[in-house]
């Protein structure tokens, strides 16, 4: 079957969308310390920090216009999962995150949603718009907010932030109760193909869909993640994005027929976006061994190596690994738009020729047919054959499995071996997820393409570098 994913996949890069940002000082009003309190001071037991006086005046004045948004099931109308979110000026108008409200959008006869404000009121929500690729949606609930919260027209009236500066984090956390929380501004991050800030601060589940505002409550972005490998390391949805989907609901003068439908046309958009930022270059060559691997560095991709070498060990293996360090959230159990490419080179120090083809044929075949099944893809569907590029003999497997909800959208794995060699062979493997028949198979043609036998005569020494063309 299909193989698993690589180490970085699974790790899905530290990074957590946390269905809301949460804190970990205290709301409550400063107030002179109690005798407990001096009392634990004394014993050296540790005390909550209090919040700043700045804090507390946006909160105070911003919490009658922050909601928690709650997705039930309709049957029943048990909670699945919760977040945040803001009123737009006085309107009827609600910002949150995609994935706080997806399961509405992707099943919406099985799910409905509701708000609940910082007094306890409850009503209904109605989804409005969605925007995947920068993890927002728009609603409209059942009352109207007090005009807290101004969102400009246009993206250029909006604050400009400067490295450095105190920022404020609104929302739920861990469905504890609303709360605000503080950091820094530390400017944008390039890993992802849409641009996210760094929000120095502490977070929690709960908070995605909150509002994140400068010390005069001008919106700055709002909470989608976290980093969960790291202290302190969150992201923001940029405003300009939130202008730019409030103008677009605005417009419209309907609802999409099905919001399936439209998360499934802004996913076939970033597939096209992604491979084409991809593939705009020459894929690099990196020399593993005797062999030339193609490889992708880039602001979306980076590239790891790891050697096992060990004296005692009958056989060596380096690996090179290259992976892009975001997704796109589609469901709870599908996250889609990744690429990765990884090379691994095995050679016998200790194993004769039987047995280290045994080693090989067996790691072969585990990445093909180790995969678990998933509800959201169809069963893979696999071709074999024997090619030959630039000198290298290999045996290379291609399959990919449909999207059941997005028919347009495919996941590609591509895994070859090098046949060239008795004693050291090359593994090699591309995973595309989330893109068209076409990009997919444009993908691994150039994949195929790049692996190659080094011109050791022309003295390309260890770690050069070189173009593989896309040759389209």
């Amino acid at each position: 079957m299909f193989l698993n994913q690589t180490k970085s996949h699974r790790r899905a890069v530290g990074l957590a969308l946390v269905l809301g940002l949460s804190l970990s000082t205290s709301i409550s009003q400063a107030q002179k310390p109690s005798e407990a309190d001096t009392a634990r001071q004394n014993t050296g037991e540790s005390v909550l920090p209090q919040p700043s006086s700045a804090a507390q005046k946006l909160y105070s004045v911003a919490k009658n216009d922050l909601l928690q948004i709650r997705v039930l099931v309709k049957n029943g109308r048990t909670q699945s999962s919760v977040g945040s979110g803001f009123f737009v000026d006085d309107t009827d108008l609600v910002v949150t995150n995609y994935h706080v409200v997806s399961q509405i959008a992707l099943e919406p006869d099985v799910y409905t949603g509701e708000f609940v404000d910082t007094n306890d009121q409850r009503g209904t929500v109605e989804l409005l718009a969605v925007d995947v690729l920068h993890d927002l949606a728009v609603v409209r609930v059942s009352r109207k907010g007090k005009g807290f919260f101004k969102i400009p027209s246009n993206a250029n009236q909006l604050a400009p932030l400067s490295q450095g500066q105190y920022l404020y984090s609104l929302g739920n956390p861990l469905d504890l109760g609303f709360a605000i929380s503080e950091g820094a501004y530390n400017g944008v991050i390039g890993r992802s193909f849409y641009d996210q800030f760094m929000f120095t601060g502490p977070i929690n589940a709960g908070m995605s869909g909150g509002p994140n505002v400068n010390s005069s409550g001008a919106l700055a972005g709002v909470n989608v993640a976290k980093r969960t490998d790291g202290e302190l390391v969150s992201f923001l949805v940029p405003a300009r994005h939130v202008v730019e989907l409030i103008n677009r609901v605005k417009a419209q003068k309907q609802l999409p027929n099905s919001f399936s439908q439209e998360v499934g046309r802004q996913l076939l958009t970033h597939q096209n976006f992604m491979i084409d930022k991809l593939l705009e270059n020459s894929l690099s060559s990196k020399l593993l061994g005797r062999y030339l691997v193609p490889v992708r560095e880039s602001d979306q991709m980076r590239c790891w190596g790891s050697s096992n070498t060990k004296e005692e060990s009958a056989y060596s293996e380096d690996k090179m690994n290259c992976a892009m360090e975001s997704s796109l959230f589609v469901s709870g159990r599908l996250q889609t738009g990744l690429v990765s490419i990884t090379h691994t080179l095995l050679q016998s120090k200790k194993l004769d020729t039987l047995r280290f083809s045994r080693l090989v044929s067996e790691r072969f075949k585990n990445q093909i047919y180790a995969s678990t099944r998933q509800a959201s893809v169809t069963a893979p569907a696999c071709i074999e054959d024997f090619v030959k590029n630039e000198g290298v003999a290999m045996r290379a497997v291609v399959c990919t499995r449909a999207y059941r909800k997005f028919p347009e959208l495919y996941d590609f794995i591509v895994i070859s071996s090098s046949l060239d060699q008795a004693k050291e062979v090359l593994q090699s493997r591309l995973d595309v997820r989330g893109v068209s028949y076409q990009n997919g198979l444009r993908a691994s043609r150039l994949f195929l393409k790049g692996i190659s036998m080094s011109p050791i005569s022309a003295g390309i020494g260890l770690g050069a570098t070189s173009g593989a063309g896309e040759g389209k």
